[in-house]
Parts: C-alpha cells; sequence; structure tokens
C-alpha cells in the first residue's frame, strides 16, 4: 500500500504543472534523436558522436538523482521544482546557439541535472499532492507527459528541423520551459522537506528485498530502448528507405501509439503490477529482433514501431507505481535510484549504441537492444516474484518474534519462573 499523503484535497492543478513540466523536459532530452543527422552535420561529427548528446544528459542525470535529495534536504520542495524548470530554459538556449560540440554538451549537463532531479523527486511530490486513493490517477497524468512528449520530440522536432533548422527548435523547447515554469509558480504549493536522504538511506532501501533487482532491472529497459530509439532516425533512412516526410510519419505513429500505451496504463497495470513489468520488456525484445530483420518493409517497420510505442508508453508508469508501492516510506529515495538506473540505462543505451552503429551498422545496434531486453525481463521476474519480495520480510519477523520471546523470558522476575516450575 502507499503511504499516507499530506493533502486530504487533491492539487490536481499542482499535477497537471507537474506533468506540463514532464512534458518540456522530456522533449527537450529527446529532441536529439529526431534531429541527429542535421545536428551531426551542422556539427561536423558522426551521428554516433552526435549520439552523445544523448549520453552527457543521461550520466548527468544520473549522479543528480542520487544527491540531489542530500543538496538540498533544507529547501522546500516547491522552489526545487522551479529550480529544475529553470535549468531546461537556460539549457535549450545555450543549445540553440552553442558554436561547437563542447558547449552542446555542456548545456546538456544542465538538462541533466534538471531531468535527475526532477524525477527523484516527482513521485513523492505526487504523494503528497493528493489523497492515497488518487495516487495512480495522479501518476499517470503526469506520466501523460512523457507520452505527449513523444508525440511532439520525435515527429514535430523532425519536421520543424527541416523546414527552421533544428537550432530553432531548441528555442522551441526553451519556450515549453518557460511555459512550465510560470504554470508550476502558480499552481504548486509549498512543501517543506521531510527525512533527508543520504547515502545511507539509499543503501538501506537497496538491501531490502527485491529492490537492488528491481533497479537494475529498470536500468535495463531503458537501455535496450534507447539503443533502438537513439538511432531510429538513421535506421529509417538507411534500412527502411524514407525520406524526411517519411521518418516524421512513423515517428508520429510511434508518438501516438505511445500516447495510447500510457492512457491504457493503469488499467494493464490492474493486470497485476508484475505481470506488467515482465511482460512489457519481452515484447520490445520481440519486436527489436523483428525490426532488425524485417525493418526494410515500411509497412514492417511501422507497425513494428506502433507496437513498440504502445508497449513503451507503460513502462515509466509501471516502475513509478512499483516505487510507490514497494517503498512508500521512502520513495524520494527510491525514486532517486530507480531514476540513477534509468539514466544509466539511457547512458549506456545510447553510448554503446553509437560504438555499434559506427562499427557495425544500424540493425546491429537493434539486436544488441533487444538481449539487453529479454535480460531485463529475466530480472523482473526475479525482482517481483512473492518469493523474492517476501521471504526475507517473513524470516526477519520470525527472528524478531523470537528475540521478542527471549526478550520477555530474560525480563521475567526469577520468582515467577520457580513458581511455574
Amino acid at each position: 500500500m502507499y503511504a499516507s499523503t499530506q493533502s486530504s484535497r487533491p492539487a490536481w492543478g499542482a499535477v497537471f504543472s507537474m506533468a506540463l513540466g514532464v512534458f518540456a523536459l522530456v522533449t527537450s532530452e529527446f529532441l536529439p534523436s529526431s534531429l541527429l543527422t542535421p545536428m551531426a552535420a551542422g556539427m561536423g561529427v558522426t551521428e554516433g558522436g552526435a549520439g552523445q548528446a544523448v549520453t552527457v544528459t543521461a550520466f548527468v542525470a544520473l549522479f543528480a538523482s542520487l544527491l540531489v535529495s542530500t543538496v538540498m534536504h533544507r529547501v522546500d520542495r516547491r522552489a526545487v521544482f522551479l529550480a529544475f524548470s529553470a535549468l531546461l530554459v537556460v539549457s535549450d538556449l545555450l543549445v540553440a546557439v552553442a558554436p561547437n560540440v563542447s558547449v552542446l554538451l555542456a548545456a546538456r549537463i544542465l538538462l541533466g541535472i534538471a531531468i535527475g532531479g526532477f524525477w527523484t523527486m516527482s513521485t513523492a511530490a505526487v504523494m503528497r499532492l493528493v489523497p492515497e486513493s488518487d495516487i495512480p490517477r495522479a501518476l499517470s497524468i503526469v506520466f501523460s507527459g512523457v507520452a505527449a512528449a513523444t508525440i511532439v520530440a520525435a515527429p514535430v522536432g523532425s519536421y520543424l528541423g527541416a523546414i527552421i533548422g533544428w537550432r530553432l527548435v531548441f528555442l522551441v523547447g526553451a519556450a515549453l520551459g518557460l511555459v512550465a515554469l510560470v504554470t508550476q509558480a502558480a499552481t504548486l504549493p509549498r512543501m517543506a522537506p521531510r527525512s533527508a536522504t543520504n547515502l545511507g538511506t539509499l543503501l538501506a532501501v537497496m538491501r531490502r528485498p527485491g529492490i537492488g533487482i528491481g533497479v537494475v532491472a529498470a536500468g535495463l529497459v531503458f537501455a535496450g530502448h534507447f539503443a533502438f530509439f537513439t538511432y531510429l532516425r538513421p535506421f529509417l533512412e538507411d534500412v527502411t528507405g524514407v525520406g524526411i516526410s517519411g521518418v516524421s510519419g512513423m515517428l508520429l505513429v510511434f508518438g501516438v501509439a505511445n500516447f495510447l500505451g500510457s492512457a491504457m496504463g493503469s488499467w494493464v497495470i490492474k493486470w497485476g503490477l508484475s505481470r506488467t513489468l515482465i511482460t512489457m520488456p519481452l515484447i520490445m525484445g520481440m519486436l527489436g529482433i523483428g525490426l532488425a530483420g524485417l525493418g526494410g518493409s515500411q509497412w514492417g517497420a511501422v507497425t513494428m514501431i506502433a507496437a513498440w510505442g504502445m508497449v513503451f508508453g507503460i513502462v515509466p508508469m509501471s516502475w513509478s507505481t512499483w516505487v510507490a508501492d514497494a517503498v512508500p516510506d521512502e520513495a524520494e529515495a527510491a525514486g532517486g535510484l530507480i531514476v540513477a538506473a534509468i539514466q544509466t540505462g539511457i547512458a549506456a543505451g545510447a553510448a554503446v549504441g553509437g560504438a555499434i552503429v559506427d562499427a557495425s551498422g544500424v540493425s546491429t545496434v537493434f539486436v544488441a537492444g533487444s538481449v539487453v531486453l529479454l535480460a531485463a525481463m529475466l530480472l523482473a521476474w526475479i525482482a517481483t516474484r512473492p518469493r523474492s519480495v517476501h521471504v526475507a520480510s517473513v524470516v526477519q519477523a520470525k527472528k524478531a518474534s523470537l528475540a521478542d520471546t527471549c526478550s520477555q523470558f530474560l525480563s521475567t522476575p526469577q520468582e515467577s519462573i520457580r513458581e511455574t516450575n
């Protein structure tokens, strides 16, 4: 069960402002994936090199997710969220005017801080903004921002990039961030920090039954996905053989399917959270292998891309729900661990994927991503097995009961013991 929340009345305006912040953050994070070819040409680097704009963002977000709760442990959460949205605006403005790849990567570092911090605190904040019964719905609204961003960042980013240039597209991203910042300033209530999170807290959460394995599984799911998604445009151009309009159309299909998957997420999770966490990477892994073999067919490619988008739309909400359900008493710490794992996965998927693309071609990276996704499925099964989650707690409960019995015996007056004899 979820921990009790601070709010007895839902602050839906604040929840929607967080969804808008998620939309702006994810749009900015994934814009390089849809603009990879023109960015590489403009910066004079390979597509694999340009893909490191995704890698550095994820790498910084990894450390931000682990450190932000400790560094900001005295700061009101409202001010923290506003600061992250401001960093997003500054990052996109710097990317838009970056004269070289070094400035580009420096700007993406700022975005990584914003992403890592925002995602770490988002689930815990939602749990304070609405009553317990509304938490699944509120999380669904927040994560709808991810799905909406996939519709905008991929196809619209690619389309606008061909018309106005990739730099102006990042100016549009900065404008979205500014709208999110203003909306959050108007709706987010003050949220005083609760318990401070430190390294000891993170390690204690990781040692809980099933949590460490689950965190690794989440990271592998995102590694496999971003090995695919970061290099989807080169795949569509080189393997499927479509032009810019075809790329934009297929990315739109992915985004719409992703949105539908996100909308279905809360219903799918009711089917069983464990089943969902296991089944989604299995389907994605099979689709990756299918794309590597049949991606030359436009109809085959668009069908599998749509299926991939729908399935992945369910993934972020599923893992966030797992955090809220499995670690309600340390939601910020667990959220930080999940975000760190996810950002590690994104960085690894983009970085290793870029090396594979440059060395062996873009189809090979889809096969590698599928192998990672199947490994994630196995770990998700281990992490969510009733035995792996509950057996240790049962043993601990029995030990506690035995210790309590011994304590009562030792504290019994000797006269009472003699009387019983």
